[in-house]
């Protein structure tokens, strides 16, 4: 249910500012979103898994307050990651 150490520096790399970068609110939404999206895969075969769906969606709400951030700061870069992730159809 957690990204593999991988996957999670290929996101990081893709979506990082610059060099270093981990901490900046798009790497955060893309690490959130694989981690949701595995879950997601997780509730198909456990759908009474209520602990884990707590977690899902603290982690929804966390990616909510990530995204009204970053669109308060800047339009172009919301714009640009929710477009590159396929959130917000």
């Amino acid at each position: 249910m957690s990204v593999d150490a991988k996957t999670k520096a290929k996101i990081i790399k893709d979506n990082a500012q610059g060099k270093g970068d981990t901490g900046s609110p798009e790497v955060q939404v893309a690490i959130l979103t694989q981690r949701i999206r595995n879950l997601t895969e997780h509730f198909k075969g456990h759908h009474k898994d209520n602990h884990s769906r707590r977690g899902l969606l603290m982690m929804v709400n966390k990616r909510r307050s990530l995204l009204a951030y970053l669109k308060k700061k800047d339009v172009e870069r919301y714009n640009a990651l929710i477009a590159k992730l396929g959130l917000r159809k």
